[in-house]
């Protein structure tokens, strides 16, 4: 039984006990008159048990049935173990006939093991470790452009970096150059 639920039959019984008025009750508990007199007869009639939510503990009366679970998971990790839950959603309507949402879905991959979320899948990459020296990295990029707008060929640019100042850099193609 929750706090709430505890609070509730306090009051509530204070109401039977003639120590308070429903209309008091109602401000406490923020509910209204109506629902006040509702709850004192659940309290008459079943105790503090009756009280709670009916149907705490028990599945939920929406529930999809498990053996339909079973199946649409099956059929997703038979034939379509590389789509993801919206794509397999559409197939499992079109081709089979299951109609599920596709965050139900999504869930029940998960739970099967047959979906990573975005955050799960992310790889990371292991920064490169500086080096001790200069020139123990070179680090060359050759690339053709338009260097000299319209005044001239496309012409290669070529750079190599050793360290942190010291580069060297050669431009190849363009007539007059070397």
């Amino acid at each position: 039984m929750s706090e709430r639920d505890v609070q509730r039959i306090r009051v509530l019984s204070e109401v039977l006990g003639g120590r308070r008025t429903v209309n008091s009750t109602t401000i406490l508990l923020d509910v209204t008159p109506r629902q006040a007199r509702r709850l004192l007869g659940r309290l008459r009639d079943g105790g503090g048990g009756a009280i709670g939510h009916r149907l705490r503990g028990r599945r939920s009366n929406r529930q999809i049935s498990p053996e339909l679970r079973d199946h649409a998971v099956a059929l997703v990790g038979e034939r379509y173990p590389d789509f993801g839950p919206s794509l397999a959603r559409e197939k499992l309507a079109e081709v089979h006939g299951l109609k599920v949402s596709a965050e139900t879905l999504r869930k029940w991959m998960i739970e099967a093991g047959l979906w990573l979320s975005r955050k799960q899948r992310r790889t990371f990459h292991q920064p490169r470790r500086r080096r001790e020296s200069l020139g123990e990295l070179i680090q060359i990029d050759g690339s053709e452009h338009r260097w000299f707008e319209n005044r001239r060929d496309r012409a290669a640019h070529a750079a190599a970096f050793r360290g942190k100042r010291e580069h060297e850099e050669l431009f190849r193609g363009a007539p007059g150059l070397p």
